[in-house]
């Protein structure tokens, strides 16, 4: 007799859950969450401390590291490297402050010849031409932002005035200004405690998946912030020094500012050599001084692109730079100054999210064009 045809081992299929599904079993952490997002918004007004006091362990945490791979103690790695940035700061500030301060100055020296080489020089070539009998007056002018400037000063006394009888707003502001420091010292020192007890909150079934994005996440943010920075201390100065050498008088004053706003996309390179070719035809009335302007920004692009980004900041942003652009002025518009520093680390980790949901998307049955039942 043939033998019975062996039977099927059954199949068994197990289905995801879905998001109504997830969120129906597990509302009451859905809640907490929400609850936890709203305390945390009327909390706002005293949380900057905190947030600054966090991005300045976060970006000590390395070097603490590597103190601490040199066999010294956590907490001493962390006095040595507040010691040494305070001492970085403060000479950067006793060196700069006169610098700046004089070339300040001699840009308001040299004002009335600004103003006269427009009205004589620029307006005429643009075809605009004042009205008979009226002309740019120019030691008005320049009286109006001396005293704005020198104003500068009676406004912050005022201020601090102020302040001092209103007592409440001078300790709340007193005691943010100490708490900074004071919280990124026990943040630094306990950060890797803290990373630990984070780790062990993630849910076992996606804990791969948030470790490996909380990892590119960092060495995003990393390459972003650390980098940047450094990159834009570079191009300060060499922008300064060229322009000094070419023999611009507000050297220091350009170089820097093209510095400190590069971390937008050619708005440094543009700013700065407009600037300095005003500048310093104004000063010298010769086109050949246009030509070491342009070639102190020259070098300072190719620098940039094919140097010092490529070297501190590397291509693991993948940020493009129409996204930076609107990511700045989006962090502006929505949240003012403190959107626009937040603009660029926030648009790298959602650049981050957004690879990772398009990996997702691209392994989905849905994309596929399959159905999620199984047969």
């Amino acid at each position: 007799m043939p033998a019975p045809p062996a039977e099927k081992p059954a199949v068994i299929t197990t289905r995801r859950p879905t998001a109504t599904q997830l969120l129906r079993e597990n509302w009451g952490w859905a809640a907490a969450a929400v609850l936890m997002l709203v305390v945390l918004y009327f909390l706002g007004p005293i949380l900057m401390p905190f947030v600054i006091g966090a991005a300045l362990a976060y970006l000590g945490n390395p070097l603490v590291d590597r103190l601490e791979r040199l066999h010294l103690t956590r907490t001493v790695g962390v006095i040595i490297v507040f010691v040494v940035v305070a001492a970085i700061i403060a000479g950067i500030m006793f060196l700069l402050a006169p610098m700046i301060a004089a070339q300040i100055a001699t840009f308001i020296d040299s004002l009335p010849q600004w103003l006269s080489w427009i009205q004589d020089s620029v307006l005429p070539v643009l075809g605009l031409h004042l009205p008979p009998g009226i002309q740019l007056n120019t030691h008005a002018i320049t009286r109006l932002i001396e005293n704005n400037l020198s104003g500068a000063g009676g406004v912050a006394r005022e201020i601090m005035s102020r302040l001092g009888h209103s007592t409440p707003t001078l300790l709340a502001l007193i005691i943010n200004v100490l708490l900074i420091p004071i919280v990124a010292f026990y943040l630094l020192r306990d950060w890797d405690g803290l990373v630990t007890r984070l780790d062990v909150l993630i849910p076992r079934n996606v804990h791969a998946r948030v470790v490996s994005v909380a990892h590119e996440t960092d060495a995003v943010l990393s390459a972003l912030i650390r980098g940047q920075l450094l990159v834009m201390i570079s191009l300060a100065v060499i922008y300064s020094a060229g322009l000094s050498i070419a023999g611009l008088h507000v050297a220091l004053l350009i170089g820097v500012g093209a510095g400190l706003v590069s971390f937008i996309p050619y708005l440094g390179f543009f700013c700065g050599i407009i600037a300095a070719a005003i500048a310093i035809f104004v000063q010298t009335h010769e086109i050949i001084s246009l030509l070491w302007v342009g070639i102190v920004f020259g070098v300072g692009e190719f620098m940039e692109t094919g140097v010092l980004t490529p070297k501190l900041v590397g291509d693991r942003i993948g940020l493009h730079p129409v996204a930076v652009i609107f990511a700045v002025l989006a962090g502006g518009q929505l949240f003012g100054f403190v959107g626009v520093l937040l603009a660029l680390p926030v648009a790298a980790v959602l650049a981050v999210l957004a690879r990772h949901a398009r990996e997702s998307w691209i392994s989905s049955p849905l994309y596929h064009g399959q159905s999620r039942k199984g047969p």
